[in-house]
């Protein structure tokens, strides 16, 4: 393995690193459970898990109560002893190690009252699952030990292979103020109204995953490496005020006790309808807010083969759906929102849906469920089974930004996308952020630009990530999900573009295509590692890929070819007479030295002593002229020669050289585009396996009858390089560009705020008592420092503020909730629970819902 090492020294050879080495090595061996193809081998397994579950929500205090039975069902060659279980919510518990394991945000010498909220918040919350029973199928108790977001359930007889076995749960939680606390759930307040929305995740107990690969996954949730979790069927019933409106994964058993008789009519109608229909109306919704009923409604949910199960609820809700026709089936595409999100999200959120169903389904698999749908709520972006939350609305007068209406359909996109990759493609996220994040922002791409023309994707066009892959505080897309840096540009931007790259410029699309699709339905409903991705890849493709899985997925280096040097090389001929007269025609050319002109008027010696010219002074004699004896000798040369190789003697073909030069350490193909002297241009592509002898350095032979005026690399930006200044020859100079500005004049001092303000209140005095607004009650001085203090500080307070949010960002593990959205619109979806409020305040740079997923993570 040391030898495949990019690290690994080579003694013998100027570049000790060989892109191409193969990653076999690096990868598990092959076996019976996943074969060398990458493909599921006929001895692979996986567990399952189904659950039956009673929830309430507690609406006076924001509580959860629930009740769990879990029928785990041993489908692995192994007898177990204990069971691990997932209590994510612990996260939020005082003393978890994700609070003690964060780092301090970056504090300067302001800071808003929003983000100080969140830290006295995160240090003061009663958190964390409490449990009253963990038990058995008989109801015996079960022991157990609480590892802090894990909980390892001892079983009372060994589980062996084909049996299964019942473990039940009661317990309780607070539920986290999702606008205070980061997080992938939680509640919003809504104070005009006095109302919540509640967007319910990572609710109940659920089992780890039990791998073939890795044993049991049951590693700490610090809030950043998200789950892993086992496919299995639900059913849950969910327990709200009779006038709460609820949305869940899977479908609603028990319509006719829940919905009114209107809803039903119009949920039949909007099934067959071709544009989205309310089913619960804006004035319904508004109307409901006021309304508080004395009893509770249980909503019954069934769910099959998924690996998890969320819901939202709340009296604010307007709710809208359409069909959408995919194979054989039905899917009903929904949207629950408050009047806060109109006229925005009825206008393209559950279009968005439907166009994400639309798309991904040609690029992996039909979806397979009845429903998607989306949430409006406190969470940014954030997927589920079925279901997704997603955080942008409008102002309060109705308008929108362009930055907010593509975040809304970009963050919808990617959090409905996640229905693909990974809760049907079941990866493990808890290790491998890329699997899931990277893949699905890819296709958010694609998504995005089937949606209109010049969509403002901002992740999947190559020249997007340059700033990323030139900069440094960098690792491999291959880390582990905690560990990341800059995880929105390491888990979502890079390998999406990585992948982007592989379909336009490595593979083609076609191919491209077949392969990615091919991976996708080898690997529905089941859980493929890194490695079974890069095989089948590589597989259905016929390529060896190798070298680019190396050099983007396990490096951290960067493209940035160069064009170091040009040499012109032409067939002389031999012939002396045209020999001779090249040498005089370059003679003619030659622009003499400054000390030849200067020495012209020179009096020589050799003209006025005598005796001092001999035979190689005589004008008659020239070193170059040409005698027979060089003529008979050429002519005796053509005679030796075949007509083709007189023919190729007389060609006028011109030979350059172009030497490249690898400054980033990334190999990429060389695409060069060649202008002609004619004003003709080509473009020639070298695959990347030209730089398999030395990856530093490469030189190219072009051959052409025409002259080459000048050379060009990666004219349309496809390979992501760093550099484009090295690009050109010959070298292209490009300007750089300054404004001019006019000074405004220096802030006023003291002694000038103090004239000012004794002016003013001179005039307040003389103003007329009957004159004086209601504002004017305040007194004129305090008006005066006010107005003073505020514009003092207006400028210094906003860059505090986004100073506090943007650290924040950084520093925190990636939301629990504003999850996904590495909106892409202009913006990914959002998984940056703090992005939100980073690209709020940065949204002419980049549309809102971009940073959310990343930011929350």
């Amino acid at each position: 393995m040391d030898a495949q090492s990019p690290e690994a020294a080579n003694p013998k050879h100027s570049d000790p690193y060989d892109p191409f080495a193969q990653l076999d090595p690096w990868w598990p061996t092959p076996t019976e459970t996943r074969i060398a193809s990458g493909a599921p081998g006929p001895a692979y397994w996986q567990q399952r898990a189904d659950y039956e579950i009673d929830v309430t929500i507690d609406d006076e205090s924001q509580r959860i109560l629930g009740k769990e039975k879990i029928h785990y069902h041993n489908q692995s060659p192994h007898t177990l002893t204990y069971i691990w279980i997932q209590l994510d919510q612990n996260r939020f518990r005082q003393g978890s190690d994700a609070l003690t394991t964060a780092t301090a945000p970056s504090i300067s010498s302001r800071m808003s009252f929003s983000a100080m909220k969140s830290i006295m918040a995160n240090e003061a919350f009663d958190g964390g699952y409490k449990l009253t029973a963990v038990t058995d199928e008989a109801g015996n108790a079960l022991k157990y030990k609480d590892v802090g977001t894990m909980m390892r359930v001892d079983l009372p007889a060994p589980l062996k292979p084909g049996k299964s076995t019942t473990i039940g749960i009661e317990y309780s939680y607070n539920i986290v103020d999702a606008k205070v606390i980061r997080s992938r759930g939680g509640v919003e307040y809504f104070e005009d109204d006095d109302n919540y929305i509640y967007e319910i995740a990572q609710w109940f107990p659920r089992v780890a995953s039990y791998t073939d690969f890795g044993a049991w996954q049951n590693k700490a949730f610090l809030g950043r490496g998200e789950f892993t979790l086992e496919l299995g069927d639900y059913i849950v019933r969910i327990t709200v005020p009779e006038e709460m409106v609820v949305a869940s994964t899977g479908t609603l058993a028990n319509a006719e006790t829940v919905l009114k008789p209107e809803w039903k009519e119009r949920l039949a109608s909007a099934k067959k309808s071709k544009t989205p229909m309310f089913i619960v109306t804006p004035e319904e919704a508004k109307a409901n807010e006021s309304v508080r009923g004395e009893g509770t409604k249980t909503w019954e949910f069934k769910a099959d083969n998924v690996r998890d199960f969320a819901f939202a609820a709340s009296r604010k809700f307007i709710w809208d759906a359409m069909g959408v026709e995919v194979g054989s089936q039905t899917v009903m595409a929904m949207s629950y929102f408050p009047n806060e999100a109109e006229p925005l999200w009825s206008k393209y959120s559950t279009e968005s849906i439907a166009h994400t169903l639309e798309v991904y389904g040609r690029y992996s698999f039909e979806y397979p469920y009845p429903a998607a749908i989306s949430v409006n709520g406190p969470v940014y972006g954030m997927e589920y089974p079925m279901i997704s939350f997603n955080g942008p609305r409008p102002e309060k007068d109705g308008t929108y930004s362009k930055a907010t209406k593509y975040g809304l359909i970009s963050v919808i996109i990617h959090e409905v996308g996640h229905n693909f990759f990974p809760m049907i493609v079941n990866s493990d996220e808890r290790q491998w952020t890329w699997m899931d994040e990277g893949l699905n922002t890819f296709l958010q791409y694609l998504a995005e630009q089937e949606w209109e023309e010049n969509y403002p994707s901002r992740r999947g066009e190559p020249a997007n990530i340059v700033g990323y892959m030139r900069g440094g505080n960098q690792r491999p897309i291959m880390t582990g999900s905690e560990e990341i840096l800059q995880f929105g540009d390491n888990a979502y931007g890079k390998p999406a573009t990585a992948l982007n790259i592989l379909r336009e410029t490595i593979l083609g699309r076609e191919v491209f295509d077949d392969a990615f699709r091919e991976y996708a339905q080898r690997w529905k409903f089941k859980r493929p590692t890194p490695s079974d991705f890069f095989r089948t890849m590589e597989d259905a493709s016929g390529s060896d890929l190798d070298w680019f899985w190396r050099g983007w997925f396990y490096s951290t280096k960067h493209v940035d070819i160069g064009i170091s040097g040009v040499e012109l090389f032409q067939i002389d001929a031999g012939d002396p007479d045209v020999e001779a007269e090249r040498k005089r025609q370059e003679e003619d050319k030659k622009e003499p030295t400054i000390s030849e002109v200067r020495n012209k008027d020179l009096r020589r010696r050799i003209e006025w002593q005598p005796g001092l010219k001999d035979f190689y002074n005589n004008p008659d004699y020239n070193e170059d002229k040409v005698d027979e004896e060089d003529r008979k000798s050429f002519q005796r040369f053509l005679d030796g020669l075949d007509s083709e190789e007189r023919a190729m003697l007389r060609r006028t073909t011109n030979f350059y050289v172009v030497e490249f030069q690898n400054h980033g350490g990334l190999v990429m193909p060389i695409l060069l585009r060649v202008h002609y002297a004619d004003n003709s241009s080509e473009m020639l592509t070298m695959p990347a396996q030209i730089w398999r002898y030395n990856s530093k350095q490469v030189k190219k032979l072009i051959a052409t009858d025409k002259e080459i005026v000048r050379m060009e690399l990666d004219p349309k930006k496809q390979t992501a390089d760093c550099d484009m200044s090295n690009n050109h020859w010959p070298e292209k100079l490009v300007p750089s560009r300054f404004k001019l500005f006019k000074g405004n004049g220096s802030s006023k001092n003291p002694m000038q705020r103090e004239n000012d303000r004794k002016e003013q209140k001179k005039k307040s005095e003389e103003k007329p008592a009957d004159d004086k607004s209601a504002d004017d009650k305040e007194t004129d001085d305090k008006k005066a420092e006010k107005q003073e203090v505020k514009a003092e500080s207006a400028a210094e307070a906003k860059a505090g503020e986004e100073t506090v949010v943007a650290s924040e960002t950084a520093s925190e593990p990636k939301a629990e909730g504003e999850e996904k959205a590495e909106a892409k619109a202009d913006a990914e979806p959002a998984k940056e629970e703090a992005a939100e409020e980073t690209v709020e305040a940065s949204e002419t740079a980049k549309p809102k819902a971009e940073a959310s997923e990343e930011a929350a993570e």
